[in-house]
């Protein structure tokens, strides 16, 4: 049951990181610091110091960086592979007793999938900001996406169970978007 739990908090953790990348890698740091999270043989490195502070200073960066009209745009281009590996590791990290290629497989098909399809979603909400708009709501997106991830984060490790309905349901909606999308007009 416990291994359970694991793999959900990893999977939660995983769906921010399609909402911010560092905001989730630094939350998980910091309850590992707070003895609230265990990590998996060989990741404890994000629990250390430095990698809190590399967390903390790339997460103010990429808040920022998304606030500024032309570069939150460009910054997707980037964000999206780097949220499907900060996926990846979020529920590597997460999932301990078992052997490494189930880990792996878990962690790239779940976490990094999840991370994908969410940050997918939401550089595609950009565009249409951008496209209806000029971008002048693009700091409304930024906001919701900087809540979500701050808000996902701190669910997925103090209520993991209510996190993984609440991607559940997440994930839901995209594919029914993503469905009603590929319908015939």
């Amino acid at each position: 049951m416990e291994e359970l739990l694991s793999i959900i908090i990893g999977i939660g953790l995983s769906a921010t990181c399609g909402f911010r990348i560092f905001v989730p890698l630094l939350g998980m740091g910091l309850a590992h610091r707070a003895g609230m999270l265990n990590f998996a043989s060989g990741f404890d490195w994000i629990g250390s110091w430095p990698a809190i502070i590399a967390f903390g200073l790339a997460m103010v960066l990429e808040i920022a960086a998304y606030y500024i009209p032309w570069l939150d745009n460009l910054l997707d281009t980037i964000a999206t592979p780097a949220a499907i590996v900060a996926g990846t590791i979020a529920t590597a990290s997460m999932v301990g007793d078992v052997t490494p290629f189930f880990r792996w497989t878990l962690a790239i098909i779940a976490g990094g999938g999840i991370a994908g399809l969410i940050q997918g979603s939401s550089v595609s909400i950009r565009g249409v900001s951008t496209a209806s708009t000029g971008g002048l709501t693009n700091p409304l997106v930024s906001t919701g996406e900087l809540v979500a991830s701050i808000a996902g984060t701190l669910l997925s490790i103090m209520l993991p169970y209510l996190a993984i309905v609440l991607v559940a349901i997440l994930i839901g909606l995209i594919i029914q978007r993503l469905a009603r999308r590929k319908e015939p007009a």
